[in-house]
């Protein structure tokens, strides 16, 4: 004889394949209709929700969130091909001295130099200016 999955298991597993991710006209209708209710049962009834390994639900909220505003027009762009990975923000090209005195300068302005670890570099102080160069190169000797 054939052993099946507990009932509870098969229907539940069911279930949450059986969600289709509503997007456009669709969705705000249906965020409408389902009115003041919180925030998981709006993603789980608009369909963002996926299965784990371990078979519980898992609510697909940035999903949720990113076809809301483009249903509503709003666009998040897709970075425009400038490079910048996932998004993330714009270099602004500043520093701050923080609290303790330090200069500090962000991951992302050294790995656009191709820097490592234990670089070393000569610090040039003028007038309110800093300026770092890289040890024994040419523009260390002016």
């Amino acid at each position: 004889m054939m052993q099946r999955a507990p009932l509870f298991d098969r229907v539940r597993r069911n279930c949450f394949q059986d969600f289709i991710m509503l997007k456009g006209p669709d969705l705000l209708a249906k965020v409408k209709e389902l009115g003041d209710v919180s925030k998981s049962e709006l993603v789980r009834g608009c369909g963002y929700v996926s299965t784990k390994k371990d078979g519980t639900e898992r609510l697909n909220f940035t999903a949720f969130y990113e076809a809301l505003l483009e249903a509503k027009g709003v666009s998040l762009g897709d970075g425009g091909g400038q490079g910048r990975g996932k998004g993330g923000r714009k270099l602004s090209y500043v520093a701050t001295v923080q609290g303790n005195g330090n200069l500090l300068v962000g991951k992302a302005y050294t790995a656009m130099l191709d820097l490592a670890p234990g670089d070393e570099f000569e610090i040039k102080l003028g007038r309110k200016q800093i300026r770092l160069i890289p040890a024994g190169s040419a523009d260390e000797e002016d």
